[in-house]
């Protein structure tokens, strides 16, 4: 129970710290700061893979894999705006 109270713990510290960070960023930075954030989805994404294929209990499974749908849309996204910001650059 202690553990699981710690992790829950990290957990929501992480997320209020995730949004202080994001809300204080300018619009005009969001664009670049997305392609940056696709090699940190991406490692989340192995972790989510390696932490759902673990099987300690059904819960690290669930999370592991409700962490792998998200990063795997995080990044696709990341990489959708990227590709439509270079897109914006070329000449017709």
């Amino acid at each position: 129970m202690e553990a699981l109270v710690t992790t829950l713990t990290i957990f929501l510290l992480a997320v209020f710290v995730g949004f202080e960070v994001i809300t204080k960023v300018p619009p005009t930075l969001h664009t670049p700061l997305m392609s940056g954030s696709n090699a940190i989805s991406g490692i989340t994404l192995v972790g989510a893979v390696l932490s759902s294929g673990t099987q300690h209990t059904t819960l690290t499974t669930v999370l592991g894999f409700v962490a792998v749908v998200f990063a795997t849309i995080n990044v696709v996204g990341g990489f959708l705006v990227t590709h439509r910001m270079l897109k914006m650059f070329r000449r017709k």
